[in-house]
């Protein structure tokens, strides 16, 4: 290694890229959703990549103001590149419960999932199999609902469960298949 830095300096450093990044993107300081979609070359997304887009777009605006600041960003890009696995399930957990009661139901997820595949393509299961899978691994009091608890010990303590979402729904994996597909499309 070349340096003595530590690892705050290393990290004030990556802030400091990232900031000089978002501010040539954004020289507003804040990033709306129009031009988050025109920063990931999303001119004419799919109805599933639009909702997707949205979809992250307003989890990640914290304060709910309609546009994401830096600090916002930095927490996004921090959850994806350093994420643990316990965060990073949180986050799969609020982007599934799309009406934010707190649970997960089988229509949220083959919703989420369904514009996931849309966007990723060729997975092993249909919507419906990874959906009825999901839930009959973890849904342990059959209630048709899953709560965050039920959410992160299921996946957690399945080895194949976990793989299978941590790929499916990986942001960054996502993010650029759906850059990659719009600029190979035109």
């Amino acid at each position: 290694m070349g340096g003595n830095e530590s690892i705050e300096e290393i990290v004030a450093m990556e802030n400091h890229h990232w900031y000089a990044k978002f501010m040539k993107e954004c020289p507003s300081g804040q990033l709306s959703m129009y031009e988050c979609k025109k920063l990931l070359g999303l001119d004419n997304p799919t109805d599933q990549a639009n909702t997707y887009v949205e979809t992250v777009f307003n989890i990640f605006d914290s304060n709910k103001d309609g546009f994401i600041d830096f600090l916002e960003f930095i927490a996004a890009i921090n959850l994806v590149i350093r994420g643990k696995i316990d965060q990073k399930l949180k986050w799969y957990f609020k982007l599934y419960d799309a009406d934010g009661n707190g649970t997960i139901d089988k229509k949220e997820l083959l919703s989420i999932f369904t514009a996931i595949q849309a966007i990723n393509g060729n997975q092993e299961l249909t919507p419906e199999e990874f959906t009825n899978m999901v839930f009959q691994k973890i849904d342990v009091n059959n209630d048709g609902e899953l709560s965050l608890e039920e959410f992160i010990n299921g996946v957690e303590s399945d080895e194949n469960l976990l793989e299978m979402i941590s790929k499916s729904f990986d942001l960054s994996n996502v993010l650029k298949i759906i850059q990659s597909g719009r600029r190979h499309s035109v």
